[in-house]
């Protein structure tokens, strides 16, 4: 069983950068479906990334043009670069996995469809001060 683990999180102040990482213990086949997700405190999860397994990507509105997925299966990575940080991306991220998702991959930044992905790692908190 493939167990995905995050790091990277931090404090940093409003306008800094942070780049996550999601190192699985297995082997992730460049058909996985990843992607990253966060919770903020007293909020509901949310889609932030996905990529697919051509390396498609695709983002929530609220990030677009300030992060940047990326994955290098080679490496069993998937990293998260998040550029212009500010006090409202402070929450919790996790990276998700699954090597045969029903739907596009895409449509994860949806959570209503994300939720379902297979593999979930544990989470990396990031700590956005203005």
């Amino acid at each position: 069983q493939v167990q995905l683990v995050e790091s990277g999180g931090g404090s940093v102040q409003s306008g800094g950068s942070l780049r996550l990482s999601c190192a699985a213990s297995g082997y992730i086949r460049s058909s996985y479906c990843m992607g990253w997700f966060r919770q903020a405190p007293g909020k509901e999860r949310e889609g932030v990334a996905a990529i697919d397994t051509d390396g498609i990507t695709n983002y929530a509105g609220s990030v677009k043009g300030r992060f940047t997925i990326s994955r290098d299966n080679a490496k069993n990575t998937l990293y998260l670069q998040m550029n212009s940080l500010k006090p409202e991306d402070t929450a919790m991220y996790y990276c998700a996995a699954d090597h045969a998702f029903r739907a596009p991959c895409d449509t994860i930044t949806n959570i209503e469809v994300g939720r379902y992905l297979e593999l979930w790692g544990q989470g990396t908190l990031v700590t956005v001060s203005s």
